[in-house]
């Protein structure tokens, strides 16, 4: 029953205005609705619901990513929108922010402002 439903992901903020400046502004999602519940964003024909709460502690761990066919081209583009990519210690791309799993997948970080940690990931096919 699900196999062919459309998720709906849950971000949480401390800021309507700064949420929807970043996830619209910089990252190009459609915006959809504000009300009291929460601020209503698309993206790849999903619901990213953003609720507000005064105060919360973000997970250190992703808590929402995105499958890209080209993850370099979408690191530089990401930079290019003023968003900065985690340079954790393991990463062998420091330039562009990208961690290439023994595998051969290959995962970049960033954050929201709220400290919401997000991934563009590629995959290997091969």
């Amino acid at each position: 029953m699900l196999e062919s439903a459309k998720i709906i992901g849950f971000l949480l903020t401390k800021d309507y205005d700064q949420a929807r400046a970043f996830y619209e502004g910089k990252l190009g999602f459609q915006f959809i609705s504000l009300d009291q519940f929460a601020l209503v964003m698309k993206v790849g024909g999903h619901m990213i619901r953003i609720v507000k709460v005064p105060d919360f502690s973000p997970l250190r761990s992703t808590v929402l990513g995105w499958e890209v066919e080209d993850i370099e081209a979408v690191s530089a583009w990401l930079q290019k929108q003023g968003v900065a990519l985690e340079k954790y210690p393991f990463i062998q791309d420091q330039e562009l922010g990208i961690w290439t799993a023994p595998t051969g997948d290959k995962v970049a970080w960033f954050k929201d402002p709220d400290g919401n940690v997000l991934s563009v990931s590629q995959h290997n096919t091969a």
